[in-house]
């Protein structure tokens, strides 16, 4: 997508990049650079001094690998708010639910949002498709997501990548711009020598 144009006010917003996701009860997940990506991203927007808002899953359900208080919500290395890079916390699967992140987008005056994270089917897909009914113009980084296999409630499995694909063609037909995160770099890199 040679002709993606960032706005100098687009935010990037990584979703749930915690260590739960490496561990049991997780199931298996199929984007083995997930991390890669997504830190090229962070590096780049750093590096262009544009805007980031993390997202961390602090769950209330009992028992979660993700509940504030256990070792899985932290972030994965290298991920994770910089600086005074802001973090919203979220209980539910929208980023956009029950937290300031619309507030803080348009205090910044953003009107494109990037996102990238963990699960594509899950939080990433649900806070895409909020923001953009919320009138936001949505960039989803596909590989710079990832999720888990399923079960298909008949005795079998859904494969991770095929969920991934599945979940990214719908975003793609209604709710987003859909790069890689050689395009979106790409672009960054074009924005910056404008």
């Amino acid at each position: 997508m040679n002709s993606l144009k960032l706005p100098d006010n687009a935010v990037l917003i990584p979703i749930d990049l915690q260590q739960a996701f490496d561990a049991a009860p997780w199931p298996p997940r199929w984007n083995d650079r997930v991390d890669e990506n997504g830190l090229a991203l962070l590096a780049a927007w750093r590096s262009a001094k544009r805007p980031i808002i993390h997202v961390r899953h602090d769950s209330v359900e009992e028992g979660s690998t993700l509940r504030p208080e256990r070792p899985g919500n932290a972030f994965r290395p290298g991920f994770g708010p910089k600086g005074e890079e802001p973090l919203v916390t979220k209980s539910v699967n929208a980023a956009f639910i029950g937290t300031d992140l619309d507030l803080r987008l348009r205090r910044l005056g953003a009107d494109t949002v990037v996102l990238f994270g963990i699960s594509t089917d899950m939080c990433v897909s649900t806070s895409v498709r909020v923001g953009a009914n919320m009138g936001y113009r949505v960039i989803l980084v596909e590989d710079a997501c990832d999720c888990f296999d399923l079960a298909d409630g008949a005795g079998g499995v859904i494969s991770a990548r095929d969920i991934h694909r599945a979940h990214i063609a719908t975003l793609r037909a209604e709710f987003a711009s859909v790069v890689t995160t050689g395009e979106l770099l790409a672009a960054l890199g074009g924005a910056a020598a404008a």
